[in-house]
């Protein structure tokens, strides 16, 4: 009888991601927002000012106040921390889990080797 095959992805790693992804939503919103209202950046320039915080490309705009620079510095280490923390959260279980089967692929695969090699060891009788 052949192996059963797991999903890549098990119910708890997909809410995992689900949770993780809301959480870099929550952080752009408040990015967004924040830059809107402080800076008075419209919503496209907001959107694409805390998109360059949050993947690490530094703030592609000038900013005109102080507390947008404040703002903007809690929300670089925010957004990078989030981005960071996804990506661990939501593929570390993924890549574990291939990286166990393909182990366990290897050792099957030395296992036949030394059984092969054995067998030509063995003397023969006759």
């Amino acid at each position: 009888m052949g192996k059963t095959v797991r999903p890549i992805y098990s119910q708890t790693d997909l809410r995992r991601a689900l949770y993780a992804i809301s959480g870099i939503a929550l952080v752009m919103v408040i990015g967004i927002i924040g830059f809107h209202f402080i800076e008075g950046m419209n919503f496209v320039n907001a959107v694409y000012f805390e998109s360059m915080l949050a993947t690490g490309q530094g703030p592609p705009l000038q900013l005109n106040t102080d507390a947008g620079k404040l703002f903007a510095s809690i929300m670089a280490f925010v957004s990078v921390g989030s981005v960071i923390t996804t990506l661990v959260f939501t593929l570390g279980p993924i890549l574990s889990t291939i990286w166990r089967e393909g182990l366990e692929r290897v050792e099957g695969e030395a296992k036949k080797v030394e059984v092969e090699i054995k067998e030509r060891e063995k003397p023969k009788e006759g």
